[in-house]
């Protein structure tokens, strides 16, 4: 993508986000809309799979904080009529009409600025630098290796995979390097030249006065290159978008809404640049007797009144089995019990624990016989006082 093309596209728009959106608000956009335009959810939709490729563009950029910074410096730069690549607002033209971009990295790349001007030399030459695929030294890049976005997705387990880590295939449409080109663009048996209009470098200049200008070259879109013979499945892209299937190995313990980071499997580089990273994000769901707190499993358990007097032997479930636990006489009703290592097994070999937390459970009918017992117990224990302290404080404020 060339630099009038990054810098005319409005990113924040396409996520349906303002400017001023936080890095959590544009990955919640960003998540909406790939679910809602994923080509899997719409097959054969060109209109979807253009609009996805866009989102995911859009992501590429807003969702690097390095990348975001330099486009929000580029819109303020050259946006709602400053200067831009390839149009200078009139100035360099003679009559207003000029069409050729002040080359501002020619300027401050290598020089010394005179009475206090270097200080912000470097600041702006690196940032003009990297917009016009130049780097500090005046150095032409246009065709240089460039790293590829990051894609992420998502998938859901259940709660017991994620505790004991579990293989799950992963199928994506996503931009991929062509297998019918290789990433070069041109047709097989075909290689693309350098562009003799800009010599590879990507940008033409030319001086006018005491001004260099510069600007990519139409000839080439700022590639460097010339593709004679586009390849027919890419179109001479070098990259097409393509389903693929992925094993992904899901490590004991995952926590939900935790990222896994997969090196090398994100959208491939340009001109030979490494490819980005694929990040899966993962969902666990609920299980419906057993929860989580860190590496120690957790268990409600319902017992009675007296289970909790008497003391009893409770039978529990794990993971693995069961358990029996051993309740002593005059237990209160939220005490947790403890049973060692049968929670989540962490990555140094050490297992949590299994957190019992015992509930007394009130009947809420109770036929005649069960009321006159309940009822001569009460009767036999009227001396107890189950709330001391606050009979106390009652009877002084009585006074």
């Amino acid at each position: 993508m060339s630099a009038r093309d990054w810098i005319d596209k409005d990113f924040y728009r396409e996520l349906g986000v303002s400017s001023d959106a936080t890095d959590a608000e544009i990955k919640k956009a960003y998540r909406k809309l790939a679910r809602e335009l994923h080509p899997d959810a719409n097959p054969g939709n060109a209109q979807a799979e253009a609009r996805f490729k866009a989102v995911s563009e859009a992501y590429g950029v807003l969702g690097d904080g390095e990348k975001r910074k330099q486009y929000d410096e580029a819109r303020r730069l050259f946006g709602s009529g400053g200067f831009r690549p390839g149009g200078f607002g009139g100035f360099g033209g003679g009559g207003g009409g000029g069409s050729s971009t002040f080359d501002f990295s020619d300027i401050f790349a290598g020089q010394q600025a005179g009475a206090g001007g270097a200080a912000g030399a470097g600041g702006i030459s690196d940032l003009l630098g990297n917009l016009f695929g130049r780097r500090g030294g005046g150095t032409t890049s246009g065709n240089r290796p460039r790293r590829g976005a990051d894609v992420e997705t998502e998938v859901r387990i259940d709660f017991v995979e994620a505790v004991k880590g579990a293989t799950v295939p992963l199928r994506l449409s996503s931009p991929s390097t062509c297998d019918t080109c290789h990433g070069s663009g041109a047709k097989p048996g075909t290689t693309p030249r350098t562009c003799p209009t800009c010599a590879g470098a990507g940008l033409v200049s030319r001086s006018q006065g005491a001004f260099a200008f510069s600007e990519p070259c139409r000839d080439c879109r700022g590639t460097g290159r010339i593709v004679d013979d586009p390849c027919p499945e890419c179109n001479g892209d070098g990259v097409s978008t393509k389903s693929r299937t992925l094993t992904v190995r899901i490590p004991p313990g995952v926590n939900d809404d935790q990222r896994i980071r997969l090196a090398g499997q994100g959208e491939p580089g340009n001109a030979g640049g490494h490819a980005g990273d694929l990040y899966v994000r993962v969902h666990v769901t609920s299980h419906p007797v057993f929860g989580r707190s860190g590496n120690d499993l957790t268990l409600k358990a319902p017992v009675t009144f007296t289970e909790l007097t008497l003391g009893t032997t409770l039978e529990v479930p794990t993971l693995e089995g069961k358990v029996a636990l051993r309740v002593a006489p005059g237990t209160a009703s939220g005490r947790v019990l403890r049973v060692r290592g049968k929670g989540i097994t962490r990555r140094d070999g050490q297992a949590g624990d299994l957190l019992v937390t015992l509930q007394v459970a009130v009947p809420s009918n109770m036929d005649d016989k069960a009321k006159a017992a309940l009822e001569e117990y009460a009767a036999a224990t009227s001396g107890y006082d189950p709330r001391p302290e606050l009979t106390a404080m009652l009877a002084e404020r009585s006074r």
